[in-house]
Protein backbone atom coordinates (compact mmCIF):
# COMPACT_ATOMS: atom_id res chain seq x y z
CA UNK A 1 0.00 0.00 0.00
CA UNK A 2 2.86 2.40 0.82
CA UNK A 3 4.13 1.97 -2.76
CA UNK A 4 0.85 3.12 -4.33
CA UNK A 5 1.47 6.00 -6.75
CA UNK A 6 -0.45 9.23 -6.08
CA UNK A 7 -0.66 12.50 -7.99
CA UNK A 8 0.88 15.36 -6.04
CA UNK A 9 0.06 19.06 -6.17
CA UNK A 10 1.24 22.45 -4.98
CA UNK A 11 -0.83 24.50 -2.54
CA UNK A 12 -2.76 26.08 -5.42
CA UNK A 13 -3.87 22.62 -6.65
CA UNK A 14 -1.51 22.62 -9.65
CA UNK A 15 -0.24 19.10 -10.45
CA UNK A 16 3.51 18.75 -9.94
CA UNK A 17 4.11 15.04 -10.44
CA UNK A 18 3.64 11.58 -8.94
CA UNK A 19 5.01 10.08 -5.72
CA UNK A 20 4.57 6.96 -3.62
CA UNK A 21 2.08 7.04 -0.77
CA UNK A 22 4.96 6.65 1.71
CA UNK A 23 6.76 9.66 0.25
CA UNK A 24 3.56 11.71 0.11
CA UNK A 25 3.00 11.31 3.85
CA UNK A 26 6.68 11.57 4.80
CA UNK A 27 7.34 14.79 2.88
CA UNK A 28 3.86 16.28 3.16
CA UNK A 29 2.86 16.53 -0.49
CA UNK A 30 -0.65 17.69 -1.26
CA UNK A 31 -2.68 14.84 -2.78
CA UNK A 32 -6.27 13.87 -3.62
CA UNK A 33 -8.61 11.74 -1.54
CA UNK A 34 -12.22 10.58 -1.79
CA UNK A 35 -14.56 10.92 1.22
CA UNK A 36 -18.14 9.63 1.33
CA UNK A 37 -20.48 10.20 4.27
CA UNK A 38 -23.59 8.00 4.46
CA UNK A 39 -26.72 9.65 5.80
CA UNK A 40 -30.30 8.45 6.18
CA UNK A 41 -33.72 9.48 7.49
CA UNK A 42 -35.87 7.07 9.44
CA UNK A 43 -39.00 7.74 11.45
CA UNK A 44 -38.39 11.47 11.43
CA UNK A 45 -34.82 11.04 12.68
CA UNK A 46 -31.74 11.84 10.62
CA UNK A 47 -28.59 9.74 10.95
CA UNK A 48 -24.91 9.95 10.07
CA UNK A 49 -22.97 6.70 9.58
CA UNK A 50 -19.41 6.19 10.78
CA UNK A 51 -16.88 3.45 10.23
CA UNK A 52 -14.81 2.03 13.04
CA UNK A 53 -11.24 1.64 11.83
CA UNK A 54 -9.66 -1.77 12.21
CA UNK A 55 -7.44 -2.31 15.25
CA UNK A 56 -4.73 -3.49 12.84
CA UNK A 57 -4.54 -0.13 11.05
CA UNK A 58 -1.22 1.70 11.30
CA UNK A 59 -2.91 5.06 11.71
CA UNK A 60 -5.75 5.76 14.19
CA UNK A 61 -6.68 2.10 14.94
CA UNK A 62 -10.11 1.61 16.47
CA UNK A 63 -11.26 5.21 16.03
CA UNK A 64 -14.47 6.39 14.36
CA UNK A 65 -14.09 7.94 10.93
CA UNK A 66 -15.71 8.94 7.64
CA UNK A 67 -18.11 6.22 6.42
CA UNK A 68 -15.79 5.37 3.51
CA UNK A 69 -12.65 7.13 2.34
CA UNK A 70 -9.36 6.57 0.59
CA UNK A 71 -6.66 7.92 -1.68
CA UNK A 72 -7.16 8.54 -5.38
CA UNK A 73 -4.38 6.79 -7.28
CA UNK A 74 -2.34 8.56 -9.95
CA UNK A 75 -4.36 7.14 -12.86
CA UNK A 76 -7.78 7.58 -11.21
CA UNK A 77 -10.41 10.28 -11.52
CA UNK A 78 -12.80 11.36 -8.78
CA UNK A 79 -15.44 9.05 -10.28
CA UNK A 80 -13.18 6.09 -9.51
CA UNK A 81 -13.38 6.92 -5.81
CA UNK A 82 -16.59 4.93 -5.44
CA UNK A 83 -14.44 1.79 -5.44
CA UNK A 84 -13.49 2.70 -1.86
CA UNK A 85 -17.12 2.28 -0.78
CA UNK A 86 -17.42 -1.22 -2.21
CA UNK A 87 -13.95 -2.28 -1.04
CA UNK A 88 -14.38 -1.11 2.54
CA UNK A 89 -18.10 -1.60 3.13
CA UNK A 90 -19.22 -4.16 0.56
CA UNK A 91 -21.86 -1.73 -0.71
CA UNK A 92 -22.03 -0.96 -4.43
CA UNK A 93 -22.87 2.71 -5.11
CA UNK A 94 -23.10 4.55 -8.43
CA UNK A 95 -21.25 7.86 -8.64
CA UNK A 96 -24.37 9.64 -9.93
CA UNK A 97 -26.17 8.75 -6.69
CA UNK A 98 -23.74 10.86 -4.66
CA UNK A 99 -24.17 14.53 -3.73
CA UNK A 100 -20.99 16.58 -3.85
CA UNK A 101 -19.93 18.81 -0.98
CA UNK A 102 -17.00 20.10 -3.03
CA UNK A 103 -13.28 19.89 -2.26
CA UNK A 104 -12.13 20.45 1.31
CA UNK A 105 -8.40 20.97 1.84
CA UNK A 106 -6.81 20.43 5.20
CA UNK A 107 -3.65 19.12 6.79
CA UNK A 108 -2.95 16.88 9.79
CA UNK A 109 0.39 16.32 11.49
CA UNK A 110 0.71 13.11 13.51
CA UNK A 111 4.26 12.25 14.47
CA UNK A 112 6.11 11.40 11.26
CA UNK A 113 2.88 11.47 9.24
CA UNK A 114 2.16 14.69 7.35
CA UNK A 115 -1.24 14.38 5.68
CA UNK A 116 -2.15 17.21 3.31
CA UNK A 117 -5.33 16.38 1.42
CA UNK A 118 -7.51 17.86 -1.25
CA UNK A 119 -10.55 15.82 -0.23
CA UNK A 120 -13.38 15.35 -2.73
CA UNK A 121 -16.29 15.00 -0.32
CA UNK A 122 -19.67 13.42 -1.05
CA UNK A 123 -22.88 12.41 0.68
CA UNK A 124 -24.81 9.22 0.01
CA UNK A 125 -28.43 9.22 1.14
CA UNK A 126 -28.95 5.54 1.87
CA UNK A 127 -31.68 3.18 2.97
CA UNK A 128 -29.48 0.36 4.24
CA UNK A 129 -29.68 -2.07 7.14
CA UNK A 130 -26.60 -2.95 9.15
CA UNK A 131 -26.76 -6.45 7.63
CA UNK A 132 -26.14 -4.91 4.19
CA UNK A 133 -22.56 -4.04 5.12
CA UNK A 134 -19.80 -6.58 4.34
CA UNK A 135 -16.68 -5.11 5.88
CA UNK A 136 -13.09 -5.31 4.65
CA UNK A 137 -11.57 -6.72 7.84
CA UNK A 138 -8.10 -5.22 7.46
CA UNK A 139 -9.61 -1.73 7.06
CA UNK A 140 -12.91 -1.60 8.95
CA UNK A 141 -14.04 -3.38 12.12
CA UNK A 142 -17.53 -1.91 12.50
CA UNK A 143 -20.27 0.46 11.35
CA UNK A 144 -22.27 2.70 13.66
CA UNK A 145 -24.68 5.56 13.23
CA UNK A 146 -25.64 8.54 15.35
CA UNK A 147 -28.38 11.11 15.06
CA UNK A 148 -27.36 14.07 12.95
CA UNK A 149 -28.40 16.50 15.70
CA UNK A 150 -26.13 14.72 18.19
CA UNK A 151 -23.25 14.63 15.72
CA UNK A 152 -23.64 18.37 15.08
CA UNK A 153 -23.92 19.15 18.79
CA UNK A 154 -20.70 17.31 19.53
CA UNK A 155 -18.61 19.11 16.91
CA UNK A 156 -19.96 22.59 17.55
CA UNK A 157 -19.33 22.18 21.26
CA UNK A 158 -22.87 21.93 22.62
CA UNK A 159 -22.31 18.49 24.19
CA UNK A 160 -19.33 16.38 25.26
CA UNK A 161 -20.61 12.92 24.34
CA UNK A 162 -23.13 11.29 22.03
CA UNK A 163 -24.65 7.84 21.54
CA UNK A 164 -23.75 5.60 18.62
CA UNK A 165 -25.37 2.31 17.67
CA UNK A 166 -24.39 -0.38 15.20
CA UNK A 167 -22.13 -3.41 15.10
CA UNK A 168 -18.52 -4.48 15.18
CA UNK A 169 -16.69 -7.64 14.19
CA UNK A 170 -14.40 -9.04 16.89
CA UNK A 171 -10.93 -10.49 16.29
CA UNK A 172 -12.30 -13.99 15.65
CA UNK A 173 -14.89 -12.82 13.12
CA UNK A 174 -18.00 -12.69 15.28
CA UNK A 175 -20.43 -9.87 14.51
CA UNK A 176 -21.77 -8.15 17.63
CA UNK A 177 -24.30 -5.38 18.14
CA UNK A 178 -23.18 -2.35 20.09
CA UNK A 179 -24.54 0.85 21.63
CA UNK A 180 -22.16 3.16 23.44
CA UNK A 181 -21.42 6.74 24.39
CA UNK A 182 -18.48 8.38 22.62
CA UNK A 183 -16.61 11.68 22.81
CA UNK A 184 -14.43 13.58 20.32
CA UNK A 185 -11.51 11.46 21.53
CA UNK A 186 -13.13 8.41 19.89
CA UNK A 187 -12.92 10.08 16.43
CA UNK A 188 -10.03 10.38 13.99
CA UNK A 189 -8.62 13.85 14.73
CA UNK A 190 -9.60 15.67 11.56
CA UNK A 191 -9.70 19.39 12.22
CA UNK A 192 -12.89 20.68 13.81
CA UNK A 193 -13.31 22.90 10.74
CA UNK A 194 -13.58 19.76 8.61
CA UNK A 195 -16.32 18.28 10.79
CA UNK A 196 -18.10 21.65 10.83
CA UNK A 197 -18.01 21.73 7.02
CA UNK A 198 -19.58 18.26 6.91
CA UNK A 199 -22.31 19.34 9.35
CA UNK A 200 -23.08 22.37 7.19
CA UNK A 201 -23.05 20.27 4.01
CA UNK A 202 -25.46 17.70 5.43
CA UNK A 203 -27.81 20.42 6.66
CA UNK A 204 -27.77 22.15 3.27
CA UNK A 205 -28.39 18.87 1.44
CA UNK A 206 -31.33 17.98 3.68
CA UNK A 207 -32.93 21.39 3.21
CA UNK A 208 -32.47 21.13 -0.56
CA UNK A 209 -34.17 17.72 -0.57
CA UNK A 210 -36.79 18.83 1.97
CA UNK A 211 -35.75 16.18 4.48
CA UNK A 212 -36.41 16.68 8.21
CA UNK A 213 -33.67 18.07 10.42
Amino acid sequence: METEQLKIFDREKNPIGVASREEVHRLGHWHETFHCWFISSEGGRDFVYLQMRSDSKKDYPGLLDITAAGHLLAKETVHDGVREIEEELGVKVAFHDLSSLGVIDYSVYNGELIDKEFAHVFLYDCSLHFNDFKLQAEEVSGIVRTEYKQFASLWIGETDEIEVEGFYVDNVGNKKNMTRMVTKNHFVPHKSSYYEAIIHGIRTNMKKNQLPL
